[in-house]
């Protein structure tokens, strides 16, 4: 794991995408003044231009938006980009959204009424390998953690619906891999695992990663 002290400022590249113009001047002049550079955003549509123009090292985005919502740009980017690291900056949202952002690729979470003292080191600790994760939102993931292995009361699940090498995808498809990425984990042609991908919906019934994800944990066939 890379030392946040061996990262330059400015090998990383930022997009910012936070609708509150306060927040957004606060976050973009801690973050310039360390010598990162910063392009800021205050919609999907801005963020997605950027996006064509340049891909960030680093997405720091809010959640709520004027036109749509943060995680279906985190969504986007951690399959099209998986190299980029992606931080959501938000209020406390319910426990659902918090746990959408996670499944579909966001590896930090912290409160725009708790930000740390110094956000450039946020995100050099996240560059870095780590997950930056506000108290309140890791208690969330823990209290959902606890839920989910909880004995299953009722009719047993039917977990025959879904073939090993399906489950192991679901896996890749949680921890936010791409399908490259999921291919080379698993040792098969990365052509091969769209194909599984779309079983996976049909079966489960769902039509995203985000529901893939949350349909497979309620009914017990995976545990985050």
């Amino acid at each position: 794991m890379t030392s946040p002290e061996q990262i330059l400022p400015q090998e990383i590249t930022i997009l910012l995408l936070e609708d509150d113009p306060p927040t957004l001047w606060r976050l973009q002049d801690a973050l310039v003044k360390a010598g990162f550079d910063v392009a800021a955003t205050a919609t999907l549509a801005e963020a997605r231009a950027s996006l064509a123009a340049r891909v960030p090292r680093v997405l720091l985005t809010d959640l709520q938006l004027p036109d749509g919502h943060g995680v279906d740009l985190i969504r986007e980017v951690r399959q099209r980009h998986p190299d980029t690291e992606i931080m959501v900056i938000s209020a406390l949202g319910d426990e659902e959204t918090v746990i959408s952002a996670i499944t579909v690729g966001a590896t930090g979470y912290i409160l725009k009424d708790a930000f740390p003292s110094d956000i450039a080191a946020t995100v050099r600790d996240l560059v870095a390998g780590h997950s930056p994760i506000s108290a309140s939102i890791a208690r969330f993931i823990v209290r959902r953690t606890q839920t989910s292995v909880e004995p299953p009361r009722g009719p047993e699940i039917d977990t025959a619906k879904l073939t090993p090498r399906e489950i192991d995808i679901l896996w890749g498809i949680a921890k936010g891999f791409s399908y490259a990425e999921i291919a080379s984990n698993l040792g098969m042609s990365r052509q091969t695992v769209p194909g599984h991908i779309k079983s996976i919906y049909r079966k489960l019934e769902v039509h995203t990663r985000g529901e893939a994800v949350f349909e497979a944990v309620q009914q017990g066939l995976i545990k985050l």
